[in-house]
């Protein structure tokens, strides 16, 4: 009887003690975690291979236009169709000019590589023209490169007044965009007036039938989409009315054509460069130092010939 009553006892003392987690070792006693905000710092890190690499293809592409090199140029066009266009699918796209309109922009620390390849277009853009699409825009990139391979012969020379006329569509196109996009709200309008999404290898059927359509154009037609149809490029070309840096011209430049005629994107009418429609290819300014074929180094050279 009596150690029946001490049991009894030894059990109302145990359930009677508190027992501790850490004593008990039974592992059920959870602490609550905090919850880690990543740091603009912890953002850049995770994001510092894109960075880099945009920067690269930066320094390569200015570099490139300083220089007036035509190889550098290449190995720009050659590498804006590979990282910027089929591995990164990274391009200033109307959707972006939609997000600037409609204040939906993409998440700064979360993209910086894209606002880096931004802040680049417009800043150069405002100082030089659109060097973007001469020659860091994957689309206009690959196009410039078909043309190097396109036989001169396939190539139809527009006349000039109807190629001043066609310039207009884009402007057009982007003003007919952004009504849309106003009225509706729906970005989604993108695919059928811009050709970038080839980058992303999807698409309907009806949408690859209408890019090989532009694509043969192209063969034809050289630079067609950039010329007349592409609404970014028409978003540059009035960004560009504020240059700050442009093209020199000689005082023979009023009556000489050479680079009215060689200028592959109609942006030479007589004296005057239309900087809407230059997108800084190099083409004149290295005909204007060359002192075989410019007739300012000519005049000037038998200017000096004659007094000795």
């Amino acid at each position: 009887m009596m150690i029946r009553v001490l049991t009894l006892a030894l059990l109302v003392l145990l359930a009677a003690s508190p027992v501790h987690a850490q004593d008990a070792g039974d592992g059920w006693n959870f602490e609550d975690e905090e919850e880690v905000v990543p740091t603009w710092a912890d953002d850049i890190r995770a994001q510092a291979v894109d960075l880099a690499a945009v920067g690269a293809f930066g320094i390569l592409a200015f570099v490139s236009f300083f220089r007036k090199s035509e190889r550098l140029k290449i190995v720009t066009l050659i590498a804006a169709v590979g990282y910027l266009g089929f591995y990164k699918s990274q391009l200033i796209s109307i959707v972006n000019v939609f997000g600037l309109v409609g204040g939906n922009l993409p998440l700064v620390r979360h993209n910086l590589a894209w606002y880096l390849l931004a802040a680049g277009t417009v800043l150069s853009t405002v100082l030089w023209g659109r060097v973007y699409c001469g020659r860091i825009c994957a689309f206009g990139a690959f196009t410039q490169l078909l043309d190097r391979v396109v036989p001169r012969r396939w190539q139809l020379k527009i006349p000039r007044a109807l190629e001043r006329r066609a310039s207009a569509i884009k402007y057009v196109i982007l003003g007919g965009a952004l009504a849309y996009f106003l009225a509706t709200s729906d970005p989604l309008i993108y695919p059928y007036i811009e050709p970038f999404w080839m980058f992303g290898l999807h698409s309907t059927p009806a949408l690859w039938t209408a890019l090989a359509g532009l694509l043969v154009a192209s063969v034809f037609v050289r630079n067609a989409y950039c010329r007349f149809l592409c609404p970014v490029g028409a978003a540059l070309g009035l960004l560009s009315t504020v240059t700050v840096f442009r093209i020199k011209r000689w005082s023979e430049c009023n009556t000489c054509r050479i680079c009215e005629k060689a200028c592959e994107w109609g942006a030479i009418r007589g004296p005057k460069i239309v900087m809407t429609e230059c997108v800084r290819c190099d083409d004149c300014e290295r005909l204007y130092d060359d002192t075989t074929r410019c007739p300012h180094h000519l005049i000037i050279l038998r200017g000096k010939k004659n007094r000795v």
